[in-house]
C-alpha cells in the first residue's frame, strides 16, 4: 500500500483481515500496490522498491466478496505501480499479542531487514471493533514524524520525568 505517500507492507496471518483493511484504506484515498504477493527489488540507491507482479495488477481478493478490480471500482488513482518500502506493519491477532515492559508507552517498533536494507517495522494488535484503517494511518503519520527526528514516546517520557523531578 501507499499510505500518506509512504510505501507500507502490511503483513500478518490470513485471518487478520489484511485485504479488507487494504480495501478500507483504498476507500479512504490511499493506493493499492499489491495484494498478497508483492515483489521487492533494490532500486538504484539503497531503497527497496515494492511492486505488484503483472498478472495480479489491479486486483484484490477480499474474503466474502471474491476478486475485485480496484481501478474499475475506485478509479486509476487508487492504484500505484510501485513505491519505496518505508515501513512494515505486522498485524497480530490480539489474543497472540502480549505487551512487555514499556510497550504501553513506546509501541512495538523494531527494524527488519529486507534485501539487506533495514526497514522500520511496527507490530499492531487486531481486536474486534477497532478501526484498523485509522490505526494504520496513525502508524504512518507517527513514522513520518519519527523520520523527522520526533518521537512522541520519548517526548512523553521526558515530559513526565521533568514533571516528577520538579515535584521532588
Amino acid at each position: 500500500m501507499e499510505i500518506l505517500g509512504l510505501g507500507i507492507l502490511i503483513e500478518g496471518s490470513h485471518e487478520v483481515g489484511k485485504s479488507a483493511l487494504a480495501l478500507e484504506l483504498v476507500s479512504r484515498g490511499h493506493k493499492l500496490i499489491a495484494d498478497d504477493a508483492p515483489e521487492f527489488y533494490r532500486g538504484s540507491t539503497s531503497a527497496v522498491i515494492g511492486r505488484c507482479p503483472p498478472p495480479l495488477q489491479d486486483f484484490i481478493e477480499v474474503f466474502g466478496l471474491g476478486v475485485l478490480n480496484i481501478p474499475a471500482m475506485f478509479g486509476t488513482d487508487a492504484i500505484k505501480r510501485n513505491s519505496p518500502l518505508r515501513l512494515l506493519i505486522s498485524l497480530i491477532a490480539a489474543d497472540r499479542f502480549k505487551r512487555m515492559g514499556d510497550e504501553y508507552l513506546t509501541g512495538r517498533w523494531r527494524q527488519q531487514t529486507v534485501l539487506d536494507v533495514a526497514i522500520p517495522a511496527v507490530e499492531l494488535p487486531v481486536m474486534p471493533g477497532q478501526n484498523m484503517a485509522v490505526i494504520v494511518e496513525c502508524a504512518a503519520r507517527n513514522h513520518s514524524l519519527r523520520m523527522t527526528g520526533y518521537n512522541a514516546s520519548e517526548a512523553f517520557i521526558n515530559s513526565q520525568r521533568s514533571f516528577l523531578e520538579r515535584e521532588e
